[in-house]
């Protein structure tokens, strides 16, 4: 998975390895589970966007992650 903006700074990482799915793909619900507390309460702010193989998705609950699929969590960009 890859963190960016202050996802990344709250995770203290740019990257996290999730176990992958034992048999169904990986849901955005399955996501939020497998982050630790302060990151899937920060991660679940509708404004962050989730893109999955390098493919922004319109709506996190679209998430259907196989095993060795890259996940990126975007979270609004700030600044000027």
């Amino acid at each position: 998975m890859v963190l960016l903006g202050k996802l990344a700074d709250l995770a203290g990482t740019p990257t996290l390895t999730l176990a992958p799915p034992s048999s169904a793909p990986l849901d955005w619900d399955g996501v939020i589970a497998a982050l630790p507390p302060a990151l899937a309460a920060a991660a679940g702010d509708p404004r962050n966007r989730v893109a999955v193989n390098g493919a922004l998705l319109a709506d996190k609950a679209d998430l259907q992650a196989d095993a060795g699929d890259e996940i990126a969590l975007l979270p609004p960009v700030s600044g000027g």
